[in-house]
C-alpha cells in the first residue's frame, strides 16, 4: 500500500487572532555550556570549564512558547512545585508572552532538567523530579473554565503525574467544539481516546501498535490505531524518514523530512504539535498543519536544546525551497514579506496592470522586471477597476483568474490586488527598489508612486512592450474572428 507523499503548496498564515489552551507536564530546562580539554584525575570523565549556563522552559511550556513564538496567545496550565524553579519558570513564560496558572504542590519539586553541554555535543543530563500525584480535580477545574474562546487544545503528557487523569480534559475539549492534540506518552493510547490528533514518535508507536515488518505493515497499523481510538488524524513523527499522518478516509499522506542538519532533538515534539495546533486552530487543513509542523521541526532539530521557531523563520524555510510564501497575497502579507525579504538582502522589484488576457507580450516584460531584482510584485487592478479604466465589457478575466495564471509564471513571486484607479497608495506603502512599468511614458512622473519610490532612493524603469501583443489587438482578433 502506498501513502501520498506530495509538497502541500504551504503558505504561513497570520497568527495573530489565534488563541491556544495548553496543559501538561511543564518543565524547568538548565543548560550548562563549557569547554573540555582534559580528562579528570579523579575518574575517567571529561572535565568541563563552563563558561555560560541558560534557563530555558521545557516539556508543555515549551509548546506553549513555540506557539507564542508564532504571534498566537496561549494560556498554560500545569502543576509545580512551590520553589525558585517554578518562580524562574513563570518568568520565562512571561517574558515571552504566555499566560500561564500554576497548580502548586506543596510536596514535589518543579521538575527540572540539567543538561552538561560542551562543543555543542551532550555530556550528561541531571533529572530532578517527583511524579506529581494527587492535584487532578484543581487542574480539571482550571482546565474547564479556560476553553472559552479557545481556537486549538494541546495536551502535552511527558508522563511526569499532570496529565493522569486525561480523559475528562479530552472530553471537555470536544464537548466546546474545540480540537484537541496530543502528544502521548506510556502504552495505554486508550486514555487518549476521541482526540482529534494523536502525534507519538516512531517508537513510541511501535511500543503500542507493534513493529511493523515493512512499510505495508506500518501503514495498516497506523489505519488501526487511529480507528481503535477514534482519532480524527494520528501523526506519527518518523526521525529521517519524516512523518507519516493517517486522516480518517484517505490514504496515508507522507512528508519528507527537513533538516539536512541535526544537532538537537529536544523539544521537537513540542515544536511538532505546537504548530500542528496553530494551524488547525488558524483554519489549516490537516495535511496543511501537518506540512507546517514538519517544516517547523526540520528547523528546531538544528538548534541546541528547547527553542522554538518564528513566522519569519517559517517562510525563509519555503524561500530557500522554492516556495517562500510565492502566490497570491494580501496587501498587508505582502508588506510583510517584502520586510523580511529586505532582511535578507534581497532587491525588491514592483509593477502594476490589468493583465485582462495575459500573453506573450506579458510574460517577456515580467521575465525583464523579475531580471532587475530578486523578487517581483505584482499589483492586480480589480474587476470594478479595470471597469472603470477600460469601459464595458472589460474585464474580460476576472480577479482570481487573472491573479491565478499571474502567480503561476516563473518571474512572479507575489500577487497583490488592489481596489484604486491607480496602485500610488500600495506603492507609497511598500517602497519598491524598483518601479517598473511598460509603455510610451514621456515622463517619469506620470508614473503612479513613482515619486515615492524615488524620494525614498529607488529607481523607476519604464520598458517597452513586446511589438503587436495586446490585449486589445486580441479582442480585435477574437471580434474579427
Amino acid at each position: 500500500m502506498q501513502g501520498r507523499s506530495t509538497d502541500v503548496a504551504l503558505t504561513i498564515p497570520d497568527f495573530s487572532g489565534l488563541r491556544v489552551l495548553v496543559a501538561g507536564d511543564a518543565m524547568l530546562d538548565e543548560y550548562w555550556f563549557g569547554d573540555t580539554g582534559r580528562i579528570s584525575p579523579e575518574a575517567p570523565v571529561p572535565v568541563v570549564r563552563t563558561t555560560g549556563i541558560e534557563q530555558r522552559a521545557g516539556g508543555a511550556a515549551n509548546v506553549a512558547l513555540n506557539i507564542a513564538a508564532l504571534g498566537g496567545a496561549v494560556r498554560l496550565i500545569a502543576v509545580t512545585g512551590k520553589d525558585a524553579r517554578a518562580d524562574a519558570l513563570a518568568k520565562l513564560l512571561a517574558d515571552s508572552g504566555v499566560d500561564c496558572e500554576f497548580v502548586a504542590a506543596d510536596d514535589r519539586p518543579t521538575i527540572h532538567k540539567l543538561r552538561v553541554l560542551s562543543r555543542n555535543q551532550q555530556l550528561i543530563r541531571l533529572d530532578s523530579e517527583k511524579r506529581f500525584a494527587g492535584h487532578e480535580h484543581a487542574l480539571t477545574a482550571l482546565f474547564s473554565g479556560s476553553l472559552d474562546d479557545v481556537d486549538a487544545v494541546v495536551l502535552s503528557d511527558y508522563g511526569k503525574g499532570t496529565l493522569e487523569k486525561i480523559e475528562p480534559l479530552v472530553a471537555a475539549a470536544r464537548e466546546n467544539g474545540v480540537p484537541v492534540l496530543v502528544d502521548p506518552k506510556g502504552r495505554d493510547f486508550g486514555r487518549y481516546s476521541g482526540a482529534t490528533v494523536l502525534t507519538p514518535n516512531l517508537s513510541e508507536f511501535e511500543a503500542v501498535a507493534g513493529i511493523g515488518e515493512d512499510e505495508a505493515g506500518f501503514r495498516v497499523a497506523g489505519e488501526e490505531l487511529r480507528d481503535e481510538l477514534d482519532l480524527g488524524a494520528l501523526l506519527v513523527t518518523r526521525g529521517h524518514r519524516g512523518m507519516t499522518l493517517f486522516v480518517r478516509g484517505s490514504e496515508p499522506f507522507d512528508l519528507a523530512a527537513q533538516a539536512r542538519e541535526v544537532f538537537d532533538v529536544t523539544g521537537a515534539g513540542d515544536t511538532v504539535i505546537g504548530l500542528m495546533a496553530a494551524g488547525l486552530g488558524s483554519g489549516m487543513a490537516l495535511e496543511d498543519a501537518a506540512a507546517l509542523a514538519n517544516l517547523g521541526a526540520g528547523l528546531v532539530v538544528r538548534k541546541i536544546g528547547v527553542a522554538t521557531v518564528s513566522p519569519s523563520e517559517l517562510r525563509l524555510a519555503l524561500h530557500r525551497r522554492g516556495a517562500g510564501g510565492r502566490g497570491l497575497v494580501t496587501q498587508d502579507e505582502v508588506a510583510t514579506l517584502i520586510e523580511e525579504a529586505r532582511r535578507r538582502g534581497e532587491r525588491i522589484v514592483m509593477t502594476n496592470g490589468c493583465f485582462d488576457i495575459i500573453h506573450a507580450g506579458h510574460v517577456t516584460y515580467l521575465e525583464e522586471a523579475k531580471a532587475l531584482g530578486d523578487r517581483l510584485v505584482v499589483a492586480v487592478n480589480d474587476d470594478a477597476s479595470v471597469t472603470r479604466l477600460k469601459g464595458e465589457p472589460r474585464p474580460i478575466t476576472p480577479l482570481e483568474d487573472r491573479m491565478a495564471v499571474l502567480a503561476g509564471l516563473a518571474a512572479v513571486d507575489w500577487v497583490v490586488p488592489f481596489s484604486t484607479d491607480t496602485p500610488a497608495e500600495l506603492i507609497a506603502r511598500l517602497l519598491p527598489d524598483v518601479l517598473v512599468k511598460g509603455g510610451d511614458y514621456d515622463n517619469i512622473d506620470e508614473i503612479a508612486g513613482g515619486k515615492d519610490v524615488l524620494a525614498h532612493g529607488g529607481e523607476v524603469r519604464i520598458l517597452s512592450l513586446k511589438e503587436g501583443r495586446s490585449t486589445t489587438s486580441l479582442i480585435e482578433t477574437l471580434k474579427n474572428a
